[in-house]
């Protein structure tokens, strides 16, 4: 999962960008990068592994010159965390392009061998977004226009769209001509569109999540559509057109789950407003299921189940407390690249407060439970801070498919869920006992705008929207994902930086 941002303003947009990528970095912890271009059409770059705040220092800053610019945060996917996969990706012809992508090409190797032997261009790194990018540039070099026009980009767009499967949200950046955005012809991946009014025009930003429209003092007007490409120039004139074939509003339901920020909306509707209403259809399935329940407190796991524990808590009138403090300087356990590393952070991030849980029955509630790992440890925390009894709700169903879009996920045979029931997976997380939100009603939860034809929510129930997913496919997915594989490519990464360095 990654973060972009794009702004074309009548001033230096290079804070702008720090600020929004910032506001952005719960979607990833690993990279991070800054293209901003100045009215003669030079484009300064900054990007390198490590947090906004370690990647840009003040030297930095000021040499990011110019009105317009694109940004990008970064978690690895598939273990691949080298500075060379940083983005955003550049080529210098034609034009000269700057490109950001959120999201996952399920057709990378098709497009890479067409890329080669047909489209003769030279690929640098094994990321897709560098595929998006030249793809994007050798249907732009078909215009004959020397400065390239919006029904250039629209229609290099709608080829584009029609080359690449899979999920992408992805912000560009034309040398001296504009910025450019566009999802895919399902919108799994979010992209919203804010403007400005200043004393010297308009001006106007594109970003993951509208928490950035909204913390950059611009007002929120609209999400891009899928298929649909949005242009702003230089001068900051909006065009936007409907590129793709057959469009259908699909956007990716862990989004709302786990990923954006709950002050986020995303395709109308309201991240936080999903998460209550998850605690809600929660709450009426333990009446269901426990109606005699002996529950004396409900704690969240900080920091993304707070909406839904809340709201369930009040629905069975039952108290809520704050039973773990959160180190807020540990990144996101979920994106941790490693199990090491991952079973390390836990500790280090949360600490329980004995007195919300000593002598007492407790309900945990979290968003999702993927590899239990965390999950385990959080149980043995409460345990160890007197908990009576231990019982757990996750507001999401069980994860048992690998999402192949954009959400680096384990291989399948590391979900706790895998090849387990229901009650097999409490006994796995030593839980007196276990509930999930079924599917149906976490859809439910979330569709709150008629706008919204349906949801990706192929790591729940293996439907992949895309139609494009097999079973080789999912083996090729699964050989990168896994633990090992992972561990592996650190190893081989770490060499690289090394030699890098010297």
């Amino acid at each position: 999962m990654c973060g972009i941002i794009g702004i074309v303003g009548k001033s230096e947009v290079n804070q702008s960008l720090y600020d929004g990528l910032t506001v952005l970095q719960h979607r990833g912890q690993d990279a991070a990068g800054i293209v901003t271009c100045d009215k003669n059409g030079q484009l300064f770059l900054r990007k390198d592994n490590g947090l906004v705040k370690d990647v840009f220092h003040t030297r930095h800053m000021l040499r990011l010159h110019g009105n317009m610019g694109i940004g990008h945060i970064r978690y690895p996917t598939a273990g691949c965390s080298t500075s060379a996969e940083a983005q955003p990706f550049y080529v210098n012809s034609p034009f000269g392009i700057a490109l950001a992508h959120n999201g996952n090409l399920t057709n990378t190797k098709i497009l890479k061998d067409e890329l080669f032997q047909s489209d003769r261009r030279h690929l640098n790194t094994d990321s897709d977004s560098e595929v998006l990018l030249n793809i994007l540039a050798h249907e732009l070099q078909k215009t004959s226009r020397l400065t390239p026009q919006a029904e250039d980009i629209f229609k290099a767009v709608s080829q584009l769209h029609k080359r690449c499967k899979g999920a992408y949200a992805v912000v560009a950046m034309i040398a001296g001509v504009g910025v450019l955005a566009f999802r895919d012809p399902y919108g799994i991946r979010p992209v919203v569109i804010g403007k400005r009014e200043t004393e010297q025009g308009s001006e106007y930003i594109v970003a993951s999540e509208s928490v950035a429209i909204d913390t950059l003092d611009f007002e929120l007007i609209r999400d891009v559509a899928p298929g649909e490409c949005v242009f702003i120039d230089v001068n900051g004139n909006l065009e936007a057109q409907q590129c793709a074939e057959a469009p259908v509003i699909s956007p990716c339901i862990f989004e709302f789950v786990y990923f954006a920020r709950p002050d986020s909306i995303i395709d109308g509707i309201s991240v936080h407003k999903s998460r209550l209403r998850m605690g809600t259809k929660l709450a009426q399935k333990i009446l269901r299921e426990y109606p005699e329940h002996d529950i004396d407190v409900v704690i969240p796991i900080p920091d993304t189940s707070r909406s839904a524990a809340l709201q369930l808590s009040y629905d069975l009138g039952i108290p809520y407390q704050e039973g773990f403090i959160k180190n807020r300087y540990i990144g996101r356990t979920f994106i941790m690249p490693g199990q090491t590393q991952r079973k390390k952070s836990v500790r280090q991030k949360l600490n329980a407060i004995d007195l919300e849980f000593r002598g007492k029955n407790v309900l945990l509630v979290d968003d999702s439970i993927v590899r239990g790992t965390t999950s385990q440890q959080i149980v043995q925390m409460a345990r160890d801070a007197g908990a009576r009894k231990v019982y757990f709700a996750s507001a999401a169903p069980p994860v048992r498919f690998p999402n192949v879009y954009g959400i680096d996920m384990p291989s399948p045979h590391e979900f706790v869920a895998h090849d387990r029931n229901v009650k097999q997976i409490a006994q796995e997380l030593s839980v007196d006992w276990l509930i999930y939100q079924d599917l149906d009603d976490l859809v439910d939860a979330v569709k709150y705008n008629d706008k919204v034809a349906g949801f990706d929510t192929s790591c729940f129930d293996g439907n992949y929207i895309t139609g494009d997913i097999d079973e080789s496919y999912l083996y090729y997915i699964n050989a990168l994902r896994n633990d090992s594989s992972k561990q592996k490519t650190e190893k081989s990464n770490a060499v690289i930086e090394i030699h890098n360095n010297a």
